[in-house]
């Protein structure tokens, strides 16, 4: 019995020490929680501070928006189980959905959206949860400080490990050589809220950008060390000066049919692109935006992106200032290159 309640002991100055907040952002904590994106929202910070991120536009420092007040800072955030006035850690807690959806507003905006537009992620609609696919690294951590969630071992999900047997010999994973992802034919769209007004934000903390309604009518197509990957934008405003970020980006919305070869090759878009026009990404008509549908290959100089503001009268109306949006090409996401491009024109024959 005392060997028990020693080594009980034990554990429980174990997990004071793993479990207490870190004193700052730069691991001066050694335990791998503290150099985890989870606590310190590196990513954020380091593409929003870049010299071409949306800092240059804002000259606002990161910890001034309010965006670290959602960083992690202990294990009680995720684990820490409350039955009235007990609390207790459990691992079940944290494998809880709603645990992570309470920060990962755009997963949670995805599998909403989903409901809606027949479009439910296929391991959500089998009653999978987060913690089926991002085991604990994925979560805590492996002690590597980094400043992105593409950087290298940062996520270790991927669709390849549970998926390897079946890849091997589907003509269209065969005929793209290896250069395209999973997630450019089985991801439904590219999940994205637009025209954000940073300005507002930063006043009152409170997000305000296209209706408040997730867009989820195209997916956007980007390079991704050197795979067609899905991707998504960002547009921002800040004293009516623009800002746009592409990046590839993981839209919770996979399906188990994938896209046609004619939904990319001579679609729609490819074809206004062929002709040197732009492809109308979001319109502004009577009072509403209105957004393309299908898929559409990054090239940054031809998509259009409508910018709103608000009148006197707090009606959303476009921004007519002549100056062209600045861009930011986020998480090593790459634009089409005419070779692509040129591919992607080509009708396609049965």
């Amino acid at each position: 019995m005392r060997a028990k309640a020693v080594l009980a002991g034990v554990a429980a100055a174990v997990l004071l020490v793993m479990c207490r907040p870190a004193a700052t952002n730069q691991g001066q904590d050694d335990t791998c929680i503290s150099k985890s994106l989870h606590y310190t929202g590196e990513g954020m910070r380091y593409w929003y501070e870049k010299e071409d991120g949306l800092k240059s536009i804002t000259n606002i420092p990161y910890d001034k928006l309010g965006c670290n007040h959602c960083h992690v800072k202990s294990c009680d955030q995720c684990h820490v189980k409350k039955d009235g006035d007990k609390c207790s850690y459990s691992v079940q807690k944290a494998r809880e959905m709603d645990t992570c959806t309470v920060c990962h507003l755009r997963a949670k905006a995805a599998f909403e959206a989903g409901k809606d537009s027949n479009s439910v992620d296929v391991h959500i609609a089998k009653g999978k949860v987060c913690a089926d696919c991002h085991k604990g690294l994925d979560v805590h951590g492996d002690g590597t400080l980094r400043h992105s969630m593409r950087d290298e071992g940062a996520v270790r999900a991927n669709c390849a490990n549970c998926h390897i047997p079946e890849a091997n010999d589907i003509r269209p994973h065969t005929v793209h050589r290896g250069k395209l992802d999973c997630l450019a034919c089985h991801i439904s769209n590219s999940i994205s809220c637009l025209n954000c007004h940073i300005d507002n934000f930063a006043k009152t903390g409170k997000k305000e950008g296209n209706f408040l309604k997730p867009v989820q009518d195209w997916l956007l197509l980007v390079n991704y060390k050197g795979k067609v990957t899905a991707g998504t934008v960002q547009t921002a405003v800040y004293n009516n000066k623009k800002f746009i970020a592409y990046a590839p980006y993981f839209t919770h919305a996979v399906q188990a049919k994938a896209k046609g070869c004619a939904d990319c090759h001579g679609n729609a878009a490819m074809k206004l692109l062929q002709k040197g026009e732009p492809v109308p990404m979001a319109t502004f008509k009577d009072g509403q935006m209105v957004n393309w549908k299908g898929i559409v290959p990054l090239v940054p100089d031809k998509l259009q992106w409508t910018f709103l503001t608000k009148d006197a009268s707090d009606k959303w109306i476009p921004i007519e200032s002549n100056e062209p949006a600045k861009i930011q090409f986020v998480n090593y996401g790459e634009p089409f290159t005419k070779e692509q491009l040129k591919k992607m024109g080509m009708p396609f024959r049965k």
